[in-house]
């Protein structure tokens, strides 16, 4: 039996095989920077939809810190995007995990402008009752727009509520759990802002951690 067609024919195989692992790990490598670029374009978009217009012009996503205020943030790293114009600073933006939601844990997206108001809030992920729950996501209902231009003084804080426990803040029709978990939240982060002053644009040393929640 000759040998030679089947060395071949193993080299032929061994080439195909080698050609191909290297096509798939191209393809992949493609296919993250494309997903990764993909996925900075919409954390880019959200966080703009959450600063008024003309009071920014630099880039967020590359002025970025983190935090520790498990307490008053829900997790035990938390994002702060700092956004300045003209090198002042005009606002933070966080994203505090709500830990408490009817579902799971809430990631949220809340900017906080110097004047201690709020620019926006939004959902970044959840896993809320379909028809219900969801209900925070901002092309389900607009509930999520009433925290625009709210601070700790409007309301007062035990306005921070939602109606049915004595607050301003609307509850859903059969789900209480979720709007009152994201109202706290949004309550929570707005206090540690307050707490951290100008530290938060500072470098991450200068930084300090919240040591008490506001109940």
């Amino acid at each position: 039996m000759k040998k030679a067609p089947i060395i071949l024919a193993a080299v032929v195989l061994s080439a195909f095989s080698v050609t191909g692992v290297a096509l798939v790990a191209v393809t992949h490598h493609l296919m993250d920077g494309r997903i990764a670029e993909n996925q900075r374009v919409a954390m880019q978009s959200k966080l703009e939809s959450i600063i008024p217009d003309g009071q920014f012009d630099n880039e967020p996503l590359e002025d970025l810190i983190q935090v520790s205020a498990r307490e008053l943030l829900g997790a035990e790293n938390t994002r702060v995007y700092r956004v300045r114009k003209a090198g002042e600073p005009t606002a933070v933006i966080l994203d505090p995990v709500v830990p408490d939601g009817y579902a799971g844990p809430i990631q949220l997206l809340v900017s906080v402008l110097r004047d201690g108001s709020l620019g926006g809030v939004r959902v970044l992920y959840h896993h809320e009752t379909p028809g219900l729950g969801d209900k925070i996501e901002e092309r389900k209902s607009d509930w999520v727009l009433s925290f625009d231009g709210k601070s700790l003084s409007n309301p007062t804080l035990e306005g921070w509520a939602v109606k049915r426990d004595g607050g301003e803040f609307d509850q859903f029709t059969g789900a209480t759990i979720t709007p009152r978990a994201i109202v706290q939240a949004v309550k929570n982060t707005l206090i540690f802002v307050q707490q951290q002053g100008d530290a938060l644009f500072e470098p991450v040393e200068g930084v300090k951690t919240a040591a008490k929640g506001a109940g």
